[in-house]
């Protein structure tokens, strides 16, 4: 599998509850190995871990971006 890692910052006042809800949404999809808040120093950063075979990261955004509209894919 090759893997590909992007950011997703997401508005920083969205709620934990919408932040479990995101990361565990995206880890149930194929093709997606991890997704985690940087809980620390960027606690509005999502960090994703993806098969650019299985899925696209403009998918993953998009998905992200039901529960946050304003979110943004930051490049690597």
């Amino acid at each position: 599998m090759n893997t590909a890692d992007m950011i997703i910052h997401v508005h920083p006042e969205l709620e934990a509850q919408d932040k479990t809800r995101i990361t565990k949404w995206l880890e149930g999809r194929i093709g997606v190995d991890c997704a985690e808040f940087s809980h620390h120093s960027h606690s509005h950063a999502l960090m994703v871990k993806y098969d650019p075979a299985a899925i696209e990261g403009m998918e993953l955004l998009q998905m992200v971006r039901k529960l946050d509209p304003v979110a943004t894919m930051v490049g690597l």
